[in-house]
C-alpha cells in the first residue's frame, strides 16, 4: 500500500483569477498531474490547493479505474482546500478549522487583526474497511503577502513582522492539527493505523513540524526506534529519514531545496513502512522548478511546483 501527499498547485478550472487562462492550458495541467498520479499508483493520496471541487473531479476522470474523492468544506480566501483521492471508499470523520481550547487567537497583521481559526480545514477520513484513518492539512505558508496584495515588503521591519505573523499562524495551526491527531490516535497508536500528512510549509526540524510529533524520542534511525516506551501510544513518526538523502526535498524555493511536505505515521504503521520517497519511485531526485516569493508567477503552468511525498506500507 502506498500513501502519499501532493500539493497540486492552484488546481482551478480556467477563467478565474487563479486558474489557467484557457481550456488548453487547463487540459495540459490535468494531463501532467494525471501522468504522475498514474505512475505513483497510490492507494490513498492527500492533496492540497484544490481550488475548484469540479477540477478534482476532472482530474480523477483522467485516471484509470474509479477513484473516490473527499474534500474539506473549509477553503481559504483564494478558495483552495485539502482533500483525498482514494481507490477505496472514504468516510469523513473530521473537517475542522478550530483552534483547541485554551489556545487564543493570534495576531495576523499590523492593524491588530487576529486569526482565531486555521486558514484551511483539516480533513480526516477512514478508508476502505475503516482500519486506516488519515488526516490531511495545508498549514500557513512561509511565502509572505503584505497589505494591498503586495509580495514584496516596504522595508525589512515589515518583512520581519509579517514573517512573525505567519509563524504565529502556522504554530497555532500545527497545535490544532496535533489535537486532531490526538483524537484519531485515542491514546492507542500501538494498535491504530493513523497517518497525518500534507503541506506543513516547513522542514523536518522546524518547531511547527516538531509540534506534530508528540512525545520526543524514538525517531527513525536512532537507537531508541526499536525500543518500546510510553510515548509510543501518542507519538507520530516523520518518514523523512527513510527518503534517500538526494531526494529529500519536495519544493525548490529561490534555488534552495526544501522538504516541506510530510507523512507522519503512528507506531503501528511506521513499523510496517518499507520505503519512502519524493517524486516517482525509481526515478531519482525530482526535477522541480525554483519558485520565488510571488505565487502568481506560475499561474497556468502545467504540473505542480511540489513533488509528491510517499511511503510504502506492508500489509
Amino acid at each position: 500500500m502506498l500513501l502519499g501527499t501532493w500539493n497540486l498547485e492552484n488546481l482551478y478550472r480556467p477563467g478565474g483569477p487563479y486558474g489557467p487562462e484557457d481550456q488548453a492550458a487547463y487540459e495540459a495541467k490535468l494531463a501532467a498531474l494525471a501522468a504522475v498520479i498514474t505512475e505513483l499508483d497510490p492507494a490513498l493520496l492527500g492533496v492540497q490547493e484544490v481550488g475548484d471541487p469540479e477540477a478534482l473531479e476532472d482530474l480523477a476522470g483522467m485516471l484509470d479505474d474509479d477513484w473516490h474523492l473527499a474534500l474539506s468544506a473549509h477553503p481559504d480566501s483564494r478558495g483552495i482546500r485539502v482533500g483525498f483521492l482514494s481507490r477505496t471508499e472514504l468516510s469523513v470523520v473530521a473537517d475542522s478549522t478550530a483552534f483547541p481550547d485554551p489556545l487564543r487567537p493570534v495576531q495576523a497583521d499590523d492593524e491588530g487583526a487576529t486569526a482565531a481559526r486555521a486558514g484551511r480545514g483539516f480533513l480526516a477520513v477512514r478508508a476502505g474497511d475503516g482500519s486506516l484513518t488519515v488526516a490531511v492539512c495545508h498549514l500557513k505558508s512561509k511565502l509572505l503577502s503584505y497589505p494591498g496584495g503586495r509580495f514584496q515588503p516596504r522595508d525589512e521591519g515589515e518583512r520581519a513582522r509579517y514573517g512573525a505573523y505567519a509563524l504565529y499562524r502556522r504554530a497555532a495551526e500545527a497545535t490544532a492539527l496535533r489535537a486532531l491527531a490526538d483524537a484519531l490516535l485515542d491514546g492507542d497508536g500501538r494498535a491504530r493505523d493513523v497517518a497525518v500528512l500534507g503541506d506543513l510549509n516547513d522542514e523536518v526540524q522546524a518547531a511547527t513540524t516538531q509540534i506534530l510529533l508528540g512525545p520526543p524520542g524514538s525517531e527513525i534511525g536512532t537507537e531508541g526506534y526499536d525500543r518500546p516506551d510510553r510515548g509510543d501510544a501518542a507519538r507520530l513518526w516523520n518518514v523523512a529519514p527513510l527518503i534517500p538523502a538526494a531526494q529529500r526535498y519536495s519544493r525548490v524555493h529561490s534555488g534552495r531545496r526544501e522538504l516541506i511536505d510530510h507523512v507522519l505515521l503512528s507506531h503501528r504503521l511506521v513499523h510496517r513502512a518499507t520505503a519512502a520517497g519524493t517524486g516517482l519511485p525509481g526515478e531519482g531526485p525530482p526535477g522541480l522548478p525554483s519558485v520565488g516569493p510571488d505565487p502568481a508567477e506560475r499561474q497556468g503552468t502545467p504540473g505542480s511546483d511540489h513533488a509528491p511525498v510517499w511511503v510504502r506500507i506492508d500489509g
